[in-house]
């Protein structure tokens, strides 16, 4: 946290720079913001009643996760996500799963190993009780951080980068309606209690494969991720 954050922080009267990130990826990941569209300076202090160099520092993060282009004298505008790219993303987030599963019956310990079996059962258990498709993409977070924990440093940056990319992007749109991918974290689970890394890796890799395919399907199906810009209708949401 820089020291303006902190400062704002001990101050208990704004937002960091991270906080806006994540505010700004839903919006545009949601659609309440158009390809092609510029994010003003002004109106996003005003709108997260922060100042420019919050503003500034999160646009520079969404711009390295390839959702923002910056141009120099123009400022900000949301790029247009192909479903091509998105595809693509999830593909490379599938092997890397892969290894960090891999890697968690290898390496992690039993009480952690034991701890990450405990809360793949809590997930499984929210699917059965409905609960929403975002506290059981949370929960899956907490799940595959901890498992990426036992990789090696480089390969924990490499899964960093590319959940940012990918981070919230329509998947919560992709288990709103069917059986969702809980079958393949019941295989996941059981070959991480035995340790059968193989297994682990294959049940890791096909969540993220059937996410890859709804996904796909969600962004087909609402005209997201063509090559020509879609206006969506929604109006935009307030910070709150």
């Amino acid at each position: 946290m820089s020291d303006d954050e902190r400062q704002t922080r001990l101050r208990g009267d704004g937002l960091t720079a991270a906080e806006v990130t994540e505010r700004l990826r839903r919006q545009i990941q949601e659609g309440l913001w158009t390809p092609g569209e510029w994010l003003r300076e002004a109106r996003l202090c005003s709108e997260f009643d922060v100042g420019r160099s919050i503003i500034r520092r999160a646009l520079r993060n969404l711009a390295d996760d390839g959702l923002l282009v910056l141009e120099a004298n123009r400022g900000a505008s949301v790029k247009l996500t192909t479903l091509q790219e998105v595809f693509d993303l999830f593909e490379l987030r599938a092997g890397l799963y892969g290894v960090a599963a891999r890697f968690a019956c290898l390496r992690a310990s039993q009480a952690l190993l034991a701890d990450i079996v405990k809360k793949a059962d809590a997930l499984i258990a929210a699917s059965e009780a409905g609960a929403s498709a975002e506290i059981l993409i949370g929960q899956s977070e907490v799940i595959f951080s901890l498992m990426a924990g036992t990789a090696s440093a480089d390969t924990q940056a490499m899964i960093a980068a590319v959940r940012r990319k990918t981070r919230w992007h329509y998947s919560y749109m992709g288990l709103a309606d069917g059986p969702g991918p809980f079958g393949h974290w019941r295989v996941m689970r059981a070959a991480l209690a035995a340790r059968d890394a193989a297994g682990a890796a294959e049940g890791a890799r096909n969540i993220l494969y059937y996410m890859q395919n709804e996904v796909s399907r969600v962004m087909l199906a609402r005209g997201l991720g063509v090559h020509e810009p879609v206006q969506l209708a929604a109006p935009r949401r307030k910070a709150s």
